[in-house]
């Protein structure tokens, strides 16, 4: 863990030196373990914990908005949460979001996760203010559930974080694809920090951490390695896309009706 609180850090700083107010991480930025014991030896209570504390420090030392994809933290004894953080300039503890939608699922690779079995669910859904909008807070698997980023959007999210662990199945069949529909269904602009590499259990994550405007445009990618990506972001472009497809305002109720086998809707 410590190890990995360095590397993220001196990461960070490369960040703030190219000029970044605003930092985002990938999800489990200071662990991703897959024995249950080990994340229990080495976890702790949210204000014990050293990447909790030390992200603070390092976000009122640079002078930026940090967002820590995630730790994996105990909320109260025997219990785990996959926890987002959100850290003020002055490294206030602005937001935390807990993961809502856990990754139980086998693939056809033959690889297997249950998310549920190690770690409690999250409940509620978390904007927090930036000097620039809003931001909608969400991890990994929850781009997969689009009624959660509707539901951001319409309550005025402009900016998405998805940090993720994403394996690289799923990561080279889905992953562009299910953030860029994310970005364009909802005019924000989709900010997805991403692991990549072989972790502990043979697990391999996909990684090409993605920035992505309002109108679905990829406006920078990373590659095959650990590093950084930077982009320039003009938070006006919000309201022109949405301007341009105004989907967000409409609701309607269908009523689904069979006939001769065959599926219909009637608005």
């Amino acid at each position: 863990m410590d190890k990995n609180i360095e590397e993220v850090s001196a990461l960070i700083r490369q960040c703030a030196e190219a000029g970044a107010q605003f930092v985002s991480t990938p999800e489990m930025s200071h662990l991703l373990e897959s024995s249950a014991e080990e994340i229990y030896r080495k976890t702790t209570a949210q204000d014990q914990d050293r990447g909790v504390q030390d992200f603070a420090s390092l976000a009122a030392e640079l002078g930026l908005w940090l967002n820590i994809g995630s730790l994996a933290i105990q909320p109260s004894e025997g219990t785990l949460c996959n926890r987002s953080f959100l850290f003020a300039p002055d490294g206030r503890l602005a937001a935390t979001y807990d993961k809502i939608h856990m990754f139980d699922v086998r693939l056809s690779s033959g690889e297997k996760y249950r998310e549920s079995k190690r770690y409690t669910a999250g409940t509620r859904a978390v904007i927090a203010d930036l000097p620039w909008g809003k931001l909608g807070m969400t991890i990994c698997y929850d781009m997969r559930f689009p009624g959660l980023y509707r539901q951001l959007a319409q309550a005025g999210t402009d900016f998405l974080t998805v940090p993720s662990a994403f394996t690289v199945p799923t990561g080279r069949a889905h992953w562009h694809a299910l953030l860029r529909g994310r970005a364009i269904e909802t005019g924000c602009f989709v900010l997805a920090a991403a692991q990549i590499g072989e972790h502990e259990c043979g697990r391999k994550t996909y990684g090409h951490s993605l920035i992505i405007s309002p109108w679905g445009e990829i406006l920078s990618e990373a590659g095959d390695g650990a590093g950084i990506i930077v982009a320039d972001i003009n938070p006006n472009e919000v309201e022109a896309a949405r301007a341009k497809i105004p989907s967000l305002s409409l609701e309607q109720e269908f009523e689904l009706v069979s006939t001769k086998g065959e599926l219909k809707a009637v608005s």
